[in-house]
């Protein structure tokens, strides 16, 4: 046990103390949690700075608003509800299209619209919120991903997180929806997360359940060797993210739409750490090289060019 211990630390591997102790506390100020894990703030906070987000078709506060929303609806063949301060996936619907008695679901059920206004009036409730606070619904444009995902994704849309510490994208992964994650992307549900190289955007070995792979298990086509377009507007997005909410340590989520290119889904100010399984590589390393050199950057520029320079596989 204690020379496994001995070996993750020399590759600079992270364990959540590590994190909460050495990264979090100490770096990300507590009142400037609200800003990441209220999505309606992070999305208000992201247009004022010309950041691109999926567009918000509406919001909910009150069961009032929420009987507003379901007539709105009658305007969109297809859209995202999801909770403002969810996490993890939970309390998200996404429908995909219409129906003669309602909509039909990325999962490929059918949902009424009375089953609509019980979802929304269950997130008012806080049922999906961090610590089962009252909470707010969102309903928003729905991402038509990519192609250059489409062989290796089931059902739902992938998304690209990238871990940032003072301005400097530090690690990537993608994260592909499978069978067994019902269409979404989050790794504890059963998406798979695939490691990227910083230099280039380019994919790398994949980690599902704990496991070491190359191939999608659903699509059977491999994961690695995937070019993500817009890479060095994707790190740059993530760099300025810093700028955006002041916090140093924080996650970015962001999808790349067909139409509208990369759209900032939500920020992080607690990130996983299933993105060094992804990677097959430690945090810390990458970290500290950070923290030796941030009073060096002039520039946002500059600390996408560090990220490329020091971060390649």
């Amino acid at each position: 046990m204690f020379s496994l211990i001995k070996r993750l630390k020399e590759k600079g591997v992270l364990g959540l103390n590590a994190r909460n102790g050495a990264y979090i506390l100490p770096h990300n100020p507590r009142r400037l949690y609200p800003l990441v894990d209220d999505k309606l703030r992070t999305k208000q906070l992201a247009v004022k700075a010309g950041v691109a987000v999926p567009e918000l078709y509406g919001v909910a506060e009150t069961p009032h608003q929420a009987s507003e929303i379901l007539q709105k609806l009658d305007n969109y063949s297809d859209f995202v509800l999801k909770p403002a301060h969810g996490s993890g996936g939970d309390g998200i619907l996404v429908v995909v299209g219409r129906t003669k008695k309602g909509y039909r679901s990325a999962n490929g059920t059918l949902v009424t619209k009375s089953e609509i206004a019980f979802h929304i009036n269950n997130t008012l409730s806080g049922i999906y919120s961090l610590g089962g606070q009252p909470d707010v619904a969102l309903v928003e444009y729905r991402v038509k991903f990519d192609p250059i995902f489409e062989d290796i994704t089931y059902n739902g849309v992938p998304d690209i997180r990238i871990i940032v510490f003072h301005g400097v994208p530090v690690m990537a992964m993608v994260r592909l929806p499978t069978r067994s994650s019902s269409g979404k992307a989050n790794l504890h549900q059963g998406a798979i997360g695939v490691g990227v190289d910083m230099g280039i955007g380019t994919t790398l070995k994949a980690v599902y359940k704990n496991d070491i792979i190359e191939e999608h298990p659903d699509t059977g086509n491999a994961v690695m060797g995937v070019v993500i377009p817009h890479w060095k507007k994707l790190l740059t997005i993530a760099a300025n993210s810093f700028e955006l909410t002041g916090l140093p340590y924080q996650g970015i989520d962001i999808v790349l739409d067909k139409d509208l290119g990369p759209l900032v889904l939500e920020l992080n100010a607690r990130p996983g750490l299933g993105i060094q399984i992804a990677n097959r590589t430690g945090l810390g390393k990458r970290l500290q090289k950070v923290e030796q050199h941030k009073g060096e950057f002039k520039s946002l520029a500059e600390r996408v060019a560090f990220t490329q320079e020091h971060f390649s596989v």
